[in-house]
């Protein structure tokens, strides 16, 4: 190999992110991941174990661009959570948030309210209002149809308009009916999350 070739390779591997760079990037970034995922899946632990999953992910990602180790660190965190939440469209009977045990609320109150929508409302609208996926990326990720995407936020905006004008957050119930106390989302450092064997992990069924 001559000089110019090894130049030309080296250039090559600089152009895509190393596991260090995940690494720096997910402790850079890691109250920003993490409150996606809490408002993905409305569930703390749920949450830690899908920033857990999706730096894991990130690591052993195979050629993703250096410019594009931000979008792509979240989107695993979003495809995880989907997995772990196991969403079903609207139609399917998804859960609502309560039923998947919502326990955490965030500041400020719009983003407090975002939580306490039903389960596929909920993604629908931090996919493609907050993360601006397209309506089939999103129906492409939640295996559904990009109708069901449209109608699932027209769903959400509505609830939330709803909520906003009457000036009162919709509360946390428990089973029993009675109001809970919920945890405020503080911040996380990374030594605080364990990351699981991939082998431990609930595997996707397609």
């Amino acid at each position: 190999m001559n000089i110019f070739s090894a130049r030309k390779s080296a250039r090559q591997v600089t152009r895509y992110a190393a596991a260090a760079d995940f690494c720096q990037l997910f402790e850079r970034d890691i109250n920003g991941l993490y409150l996606l995922a809490v408002l993905l899946t409305a569930n703390r632990s749920l949450a830690e174990e899908c920033f857990a999953a999706g730096l894991e992910d990130s690591l052993n990602s195979n050629r993703v661009f250096r410019e594009w180790a931000h979008l792509w660190a979240r989107r695993m965190v979003i495809q995880n959570a989907v997995r772990m939440s196991g969403l079903r469209s609207a139609e399917g009977n998804a859960p609502s948030s309560d039923e998947k045990g919502n326990d955490v609320t965030v500041q400020p109150a719009e983003l407090s309210a975002i939580v306490k929508l039903p389960a596929f409302e909920r993604f629908v609208f931090v996919m493609s209002v907050l993360e601006r996926y397209s309506d089939q990326g999103c129906a492409r990720l939640l295996n559904c149809t990009r109708g069901e995407v449209i109608a699932g936020r027209i769903r959400a905006l509505q609830q939330l308009g709803r909520w906003a004008k009457s000036g009162v957050a919709p509360a946390t119930v428990n089973a029993v009916g009675q109001a809970r106390p919920e945890s405020v989302v503080t911040p996380l450092r990374l030594v605080d999350i364990s990351i699981p064997a991939a082998s431990a992990r609930p595997q996707h069924r397609g």
